[in-house]
């Protein structure tokens, strides 16, 4: 009976030797290689002066010093003493290691680095690289403390009973007492923290360690590996993709490859979800994000044919360009690189869909039964955006009655047929007008819900709107505000007109176009539209809030719920049914289905359809609108800042205006109502009033005043020769003197953001 081959499992140590006081530097790796030189390995980034080397009797003789990423490697010649001489006048000992090469020498080698992975996880990996893509040994450098996991060597061994693979595991030694201080002066190894960056790590901190990026692949590289046929840097939660029967192995390719060296392209996977008490395996990971973004390169290299005196670095070896056209693809399994996590906090749930391939390495391979992805069902609809049906705006409003008959008796007139609005704490006849308007069959009106939940007053509306059977029936919908009109720019400005444009498309961006005050100072109860003409140009990159969008969407149930600026909770599965077009008719990029808010450079566009938001109107409502507060963000003032952000005078844009003889009518037809015009007179006359009471306050007449003033209205039709920091910090932070000259139109004046302390709350300075 024939003896199945037993694996070769290793054990050795790799020390960190602190040196200096303060340990700012240490001694990674110390080897005498088959040539008989030193190469010592120090672990931070250039060497401090006072750890410098220097030429000196009885010391080493320098051959090379090369500067890494975060570290430092120190090449002495075969026959000097093994000491260097120190700037500080001392001297350091070195005591090397002789190399190991024979271990892995004609060997196809995985280097991996190990965060925590069980025996049986890290089997499993190397069983499949050895059936597969001829795996013969592996170096695996062990980040968990030492001694913190003694029963893993046997546990491996057993685990790859029957294959005779060679896996050395180094455990990493960190000197006693000084592991904290260690860890903090060296930088983590490439840490690739899970999926979300704002998901914090559980302490203590599994990623915490003493190596040092920089300097580990090449101490690694003259101990052990120089004479291996082929080296991949792969961790034990990385699998190579499944290659065509016949065709050169990854380990092939690096003998193959002019340079010896071939690129090695990583993307993550994650599972649905594992089954309660089981450890995740390489099978249950049969889902990628449909939005993910580029991977993440890792390299494979033949060592004598790569040339030893090429730098191994993290994620590439130094002058030795890889062939093109040859990249090699494998997968990061990110269940078991980050253990005992739900997929949620590994990655967001909206952006995950399985994956045909992975599904069937998962089953045919690894032989797993892994849990599926749910299969959603969009909503049936005819296909046309024209014939989808009717139109609903959901939105939200506090003391905005003088403005509410011109922004509803617009929107009837391009098409929408219905407005369910949501009001709350209104003392200028908001929401009485509204319920008259309902009584005449024109909008739905409801109380805001917001105090009973712990969610901010327009959320809170969104919430409950979801239940509403005018939002449930509709065919499109749309989530905007009482200061924001639609203005479709093509045939004859309704909606129809855009429907049919738009095709089979399912969702519109409408990018906003802020409009200014004009330098109108003084209310007047007149159409908007009419009043302020001027705005920011259509290419306004800065502040960030001058490109968001709100989104016409089609009723499908591709999302889950309602959001202020687009449907929000993408049903994954559903993504590729998403037909999502920008202000200019052209595709949305995909990076924008889950949490897109506003435009970018690549995808704003106002030739079809823009969004005119008039935020600020004139001075004097705007600081009824400062007094009222905000439906979003409830903590944060409308001060200067605010101002300085939103009211631009930068450019004219008058295309809105062919729709004021229509707008007119409809007006007129509202106003032949004498309760509706009853209602609007009284609005008229609480925002009046409001006024007087505002400016008779000397505070707010201060403000006012700064409004108004000469500075303030020069600054705003500035703008576009601002930088991001000068919007952050405040209009405060322009010097006086660039008012007064003629800047060219590629003037551009910045601050640095970390010299300058933030406004206060009313955004005056500190």
């Amino acid at each position: 009976m024939k003896t199945a081959p037993l694996p070769l499992v290793l054990r050795h140590p790799l020390g960190a030797v602190t040196i200096g006081r303060d340990g700012v530097t240490s001694l990674i790796a110390c080897t005498r290689d088959d040539a008989g030189r030193t190469v010592a390995c120090f672990g931070t980034g250039t060497l401090p002066d006072a750890f410098s080397m220097v030429p000196r009797d009885g010391c080493a003789t320098l051959i090379g010093c090369v500067e890494v990423s975060r570290g430092t490697v120190v090449t002495i010649s075969a026959t000097d003493p093994q000491r260097l001489g120190l700037a500080s006048g001392a001297h350091l000992d070195l005591a090397p290691s002789d190399a190991a090469t024979d271990l892995f020498a004609g060997q196809n080698t995985i280097l991996a680095i190990r965060f925590g992975e069980t025996a049986e996880q890290v089997a499993q990996g190397l069983i499949y690289h050895h059936r597969h893509h001829g795996l013969e040994a592996a170096l695996i450098v062990n980040r968990l403390p030492a001694g913190s996991d003694d029963t893993f060597a046997e546990n491996l061994r057993v685990a790859l009973r029957g294959y005779g693979l060679l896996v050395v595991l180094l455990d990493v030694e960190i000197p006693l007492g000084r592991a904290d201080e260690i860890a903090e002066s060296h930088p983590l190894l490439a840490p690739d923290a899970p999926g979300k960056d704002r998901m914090a790590r559980p302490d203590p901190d599994p990623f915490a360690s003493p190596l040092a990026e920089g300097t580990l692949h090449e101490a690694l590289k003259f101990r052990y590996l120089a004479r291996a046929r082929a080296v991949l840097t792969l961790d034990v939660c990385d699998v190579l993709q499944p290659r065509d029967p016949g065709t050169p192995s990854a380990f092939d390719l690096c003998q193959i490859a002019q340079n010896g060296v071939i690129l090695l392209a990583g993307h993550r996977i994650y599972p649905w979800r594992v089954r309660e008490g089981q450890a995740a395996g390489f099978g249950d990971h049969i889902c990628q994000m449909f939005d993910r973004r580029r991977g993440f390169a890792r390299w494979g290299a033949a060592p004598q044919k790569a040339g030893l005196h090429n730098t191994w670095r993290s994620t590439r070896v130094s002058f030795a360009k890889p062939d093109a056209g040859v990249t090699v693809p494998f997968y990061r399994a990110m269940a078991i690189k980050v253990p005992g996590r739900a997929t949620a906090e590994l990655a967001p749930k909206t952006a995950l869909v399985e994956d045909p391939a992975l599904l069937k390495l998962a089953e045919h391979v690894f032989g797993t039964k892994p849990v599926r992805a749910p299969v959603s069902q969009s909503r049936k609809a005819p296909l046309a955006a024209a014939d989808a049906g009717r139109t609903v705006i959901i939105t939200t409003m506090k003391n905005e009655g003088p403005f509410i008959l011109e922004w509803l008796a617009y929107h009837r007139v391009i098409g929408v047929n219905d407005f369910l609005i949501y009001t709350n704490d209104c003392t200028d006849g908001t929401d009485t007008m509204l319920d008259l308007l309902q009584q005449k069959g024109l909008v739905q009106h409801r109380d805001n819900p917001f105090r009973s939940t712990d969610l901010k007053p327009q959320h809170a509306a969104l919430q409950a709107a979801e239940a509403e059977p005018v939002v449930q029936n509709c065919g499109w919908g749309i989530c905007m505000d009482v200061d924001e009109f639609i203005n479709i720019r093509i045939g004859d400005g309704t909606l129809g007109t855009l429907y049919a444009a738009m095709g089979d498309a399912n969702m519109i961006s409408l990018t906003w176009r802020l409009f200014g005050n004009g330098n109108r100072h003084g209310y007047v109860d007149q159409p908007i539209i009419e009043q302020f003409t001027e705005c920011a140009a259509e290419l306004t990159r800065k502040p960030h809030q001058a490109w968001g969008f709100k989104t016409l969407f089609r009723n499908l149930d591709i999302y889950k719920k309602l959001g202020v600026h687009r449907p929000k909770g993408l049903r994954p599965d559903l993504w590729g049914k998403i037909r999502w077009l920008n202000g200019s008719g052209k595709p949305q990029p995909t990076e924008m289905f889950r949490n897109g808010w506003r435009s970018t450079i690549d995808s704003y566009g106002y030739d079809w359809v823009q969004l005119n938001h008039y935020a600020v109107r004139s001075v004097e409502s705007f600081l009824v609108k400062r007094d009222r507060g905000r439906v979003n963000h409830v903590d944060r003032d409308q001060g200067l800042n605010y101002w300085f952000r939103m009211n631009h005078n930068i450019t004219e844009d008058r295309s809105i205006l062919r729709m004021v003889p229509r707008l007119q009518a409809e007006l007129g037809r509202l106003m032949a109502d004498p309760e509706i015009a009853a209602a609007h007179a009284h609005s008229v006359a609480c925002h009046r009033a409001k006024i007087t009471e505002l400016r008779a306050n000397p505070l707010h007449q201060q403000f006012y005043d700064e409004l108004a003033g000469p500075r303030m209205e020069r600054l705003c039709h500035m703008q576009p020769h601002f930088g991001s920091a000068v919007f952050t910090a405040g209009p405060q932070v322009v010097p006086d003197e660039l008012l007064t000259r003629d800047l060219p139109p590629d003037y551009f004046f910045t601050i640095n953001a970390a010299d300058v302390a933030l406004p206060n709350a009313d955004g005056s300075a500190p």
